[in-house]
């Protein structure tokens, strides 16, 4: 690695029941739960002395192409931040809704999310959508992902134990601009992208994806 940036590498095997089979659809048991666990529990164990370190904790995956801004956005997240992602979930973008911007700087808070699958969920964000404060996570003693998460609902079972809608810090310009896009080796599905252009709305309306 030639960055010049510390790191470590941490290995964590998925057992065989839990791995997809040939057959398979990729969303039919959760991926990364154990890997991103062992980084969990890699943090907890190196900073079990200093709850209040400093940092920010994000899942990032090989999948997924990320903008230098996107890191210099959640230098100063202080709980949890977000933004939106492209390519993902069968539509142009996903994001956060945004309270209106005539409200004082500042004071802009997360009120739902604008996804193509479920926008129900607490937290509908997929896992390139958002990053924790070091200091949180450390207090959250129960904070790890879950095999028994239903489909869509492991980013969201994970966030609800570390934070609240209220304490969402909206980045990337209020969530108008894409830092970071779900680009694999084919041809992105926008089939939910299609229906809810039908329906007049387009995910990537007022934003460059």
């Amino acid at each position: 690695m030639t960055s010049g940036l510390e790191y470590t590498h941490l290995h964590q095997a998925t057992p065989p029941e839990w791995k997809l089979k040939d057959n398979d659809p990729s969303w039919h048991k959760p991926r990364g739960v154990l890997q991103r666990n062992a980084g969990i529990e890699w943090l907890r164990k190196t900073f079990v002395s200093d709850k209040n370190a400093k940092g920010v904790v994000y899942f990032a995956d090989d999948d997924n192409t990320y903008s230098i801004e996107l890191f210099k956005e959640m230098r100063d997240t202080s709980t949890v931040s977000v933004w939106p992602v492209a390519l993902i979930g069968g539509v142009m973008v996903e994001r956060p809704h945004v309270s209106p911007a005539r409200e004082p700087r500042g004071s802009h808070k997360v009120i739902g999310w604008l996804t193509g699958w479920r926008p129900e969920h607490p937290f509908a964000t997929d896992m390139a959508g958002f990053a924790v404060n070091l200091s949180l996570l450390l207090r959250r003693e129960n904070a790890y992902f879950s095999q028994d998460s239903q489909r869509g609902h492991l980013e969201s079972d994970f966030l609800e134990k570390v934070t609240t809608m209220a304490q969402l810090e909206p980045k990337a310009e209020l969530c108008t601009k894409v830092y970071v896009w779900h680009t694999r080796t084919e041809k992105p599905n926008m089939k939910d992208e299609n229906r809810l252009r039908k329906m007049g709305k387009a995910t990537n309306e007022g934003i460059e994806v």
